[in-house]
């Protein structure tokens, strides 16, 4: 497979990740492919996954071992769908302090999503939209990348990616010591509770499949997160300082863990993730 081998280096990938290859993004991609053929007409994929988990790289390869069976797919992140700076600084003000930092529901676009879902199943171009993480910033739209649709699989990949809502009585205690010091009273995790069943399920109620990479714990996630972090600032020059990071990923334990408790009986796959990110 000439594309694995020029994929793996283009995207700076140890060897190994054949394995996840094969393993992983080989059985996604006839998934997608068996959902396409069966529906006869456009499908979405979700790919679910604890941050740092390999969501993007993921579902970059499920794209190029679909376009090796004669299918157009284009690849949609949750995290391209952020709210801008502006506008989470306007929520943290009316609502919440910690809805200024970008991740959990609320802080998104869901109608944004929505409609460029839409727009993928019809024929033409389609503006996709894109942020920048760096300067924590949605880009200007001249600078999105444009899909031709129709386009037969969108992989729509995300860490929240086809979540439910919490019952009620699971909000009332925090989950760490930034729930108990900083949302006392619960109203940030009502908020993001709300926003989940509300504005985000027409957004989820999209998906044809779904698909869950399982992290081995919420422990793991922080150290995957430094990773990342630690590549945007090589690369970028900006990013998190690895102090902020447990403040940080803090926002998404709740979610995080409720995930891979709740969402596996009823995904259409699960791949649980060794703390190297193989599957197991």
């Amino acid at each position: 497979m000439a594309w694995l081998d020029d994929f793996l280096a283009a995207e700076g990938l140890p060897d190994r990740y054949r394995e996840t290859v094969e393993r992983v993004a080989r059985p996604l991609a006839a998934t997608a492919a068996e959902a396409r053929r069966a529906n006869g007409r456009s499908v979405v994929v979700g790919i679910c996954g604890a941050q740092g988990s390999g969501k993007s790289t993921l579902a970059m390869a499920v794209k190029a071992l679909l376009a090796e069976d004669g299918l157009s797919a284009a690849v949609l992140s949750l995290d391209d769908l952020y709210l801008p700076r502006a506008e989470r600084a306007r929520l943290a003000h009316e609502v919440h302090p910690l809805l200024i930092t970008r991740g959990p529901p609320g802080t998104h676009d869901p109608a944004l999503g929505v409609a460029t879902l839409a727009a993928l199943a019809r024929a033409g171009p389609v503006p996709l939209p894109r942020f920048d993480k760096a300067a924590d910033e949605r880009r200007p739209a001249a600078d999105w990348d444009v899909a031709q649709g129709p386009v037969d699989v969108v992989l729509f990949e995300g860490w929240c990616v086809g979540a439910r809502p919490q019952p009620q009585e699971a909000l009332a205690a925090p989950v760490n010591a930034l729930e108990r010091d900083e949302d006392p009273d619960g109203r940030w995790r009502g908020f993001v509770n709300t926003a989940l069943a509300g504005a985000y399920a027409p957004l989820f109620a999209r998906l044809d499949r779904l698909a869950l990479l399982a992290a081995p714990g919420f422990e793991t996630v922080a150290a995957w997160r430094e990773e990342q972090e630690a590549k945007l600032r090589e690369r970028t020059g900006g990013g998190m300082a690895p102090g902020q990071i447990g403040r940080f990923v803090a926002h998404y334990e709740r979610l995080t863990r409720w995930i891979l408790e709740e969402m596996p009986p009823r995904a259409d796959a699960v791949f649980r993730l060794a703390a190297d990110r193989t599957p197991t």
